[in-house]
C-alpha cells in the first residue's frame, strides 16, 4: 500500500513538471521579455514606459512638447503620439510620475542647449539650476517660463558611467553619429568605451540608453573638452560657444 502511494506521488510530480515545461515552451518571445528590466528589488532602476506601447523607454527616442520631452520605446511611436496625443494622456501621466522617481543629472543649459558650467548656476529653494555662462542666467531670469520645457530637457537619466559605474561628469561625454550622447565619470573612460562598446552596452541599457555596438562612431566635433582626444584632433574639437551669442 505504502509503495503504491509512493509511486502515485511520483507520477503526480512528473505530470506537474511536464505541465510547467509545456507552459514555458508555448510562451512567445514577447511574453517572456515583457517587463524586462522592471522587476522590483533587482537593484536596477525602473524605467518609465512608452505612453504608446507601454514598453520601457529608450531615452534616445523622444519628442518635445510644451511641457518638455516625451520618451518612447521606438521611433514609430513618435508618429502615433504626434498624430493623436490626447489618446495617450494616461500613459503620458504615468511616464511623468515614473520620471520623477528616477535619478537625473543636469547636463545642458536650458537657454542655449550647450553643456553646463558647474560653476555657473542660480539657487532657488535649495535647488540649483546650471547654465553655460552668466549671460544665459540673465536671459533665464527675465522669463523663466519661456525656458521651462528646455529646462525639463536639460537632464540626463544616464547618471552612471558605463565603464566605472561612478557618477557622471556633465562635462565628460561623447556624441555618437546616431545623435546619442554618452556620459562618463572621468577622462579616459570614453576611450575604454570606444575600444569595446559591446562590453559596456548592457550598463547603458539598464539606464534606458540603447546603442548598437557595431555602429558606435563618434560624430565630428562632438566630444567634450574633458574626453580623450581622438587621433587627428586639433585640441579644439568642442567649441562650447560656437554660433552662440550671449550678449555679454
Amino acid at each position: 500500500m505504502e509503495q503504491a502511494l509512493k509511486t502515485g506521488n511520483q507520477k503526480l510530480v512528473m505530470i506537474a513538471t511536464l505541465g510547467l515545461a509545456a507552459t514555458v515552451a508555448f510562451a512567445g518571445p514577447h511574453d517572456m521579455d515583457h517587463g524586462k528590466g522592471k522587476k522590483p528589488g533587482d537593484g536596477k532602476p525602473t524605467l518609465p514606459n512608452c505612453p504608446v506601447m507601454g514598453e520601457p523607454v529608450d531615452f534616445s527616442v523622444k519628442t518635445m512638447t510644451k511641457e518638455g520631452p516625451v520618451y518612447f520605446c521606438c521611433k514609430m511611436c513618435i508618429k502615433k503620439f504626434n498624430d493623436e496625443p490626447s489618446k495617450y494622456t494616461q500613459g503620458l501621466s504615468e511616464q511623468k510620475k515614473a520620471l520623477a522617481k528616477l535619478p537625473k543629472v543636469q547636463v545642458t543649459c536650458p537657454v542655449s542647449g550647450e553643456p553646463i558650467d558647474t560653476k555657473v548656476f542660480i539657487e532657488e529653494r535649495g535647488k540649483k539650476t546650471y547654465f553655460c555662462c552668466k549671460g544665459c542666467i540673465d536671459k533665464y531670469k527675465k522669463d523663466p517660463a519661456k525656458f521651462a520645457a528646455k529646462l525639463a530637457d536639460s537632464y540626463s537619466y544616464q547618471t552612471k558611467c558605463p565603464v566605472m559605474n561612478g557618477e557622471i561628469d556633465p562635462g565628460t561625454f561623447i556624441t555618437l553619429k546616431t545623435g546619442q550622447t554618452i556620459y562618463f565619470c572621468c577622462k579616459g573612460c570614453d576611450k575604454k568605451f570606444l575600444k569595446d562598446p559591446a562590453k559596456y552596452a548592457p550598463k547603458l541599457a539598464e539606464q534606458g540608453v540603447h546603442i548598437d555596438p557595431k555602429k558606435v562612431e563618434v560624430a565630428p566635433e562632438a566630444t567634450s573638452k574633458n574626453a580623450t582626444k581622438s587621433s587627428g584632433d586639433d585640441g579644439d574639437s568642442h567649441k562650447k560657444h560656437e554660433g552662440h551669442d550671449h550678449d555679454h
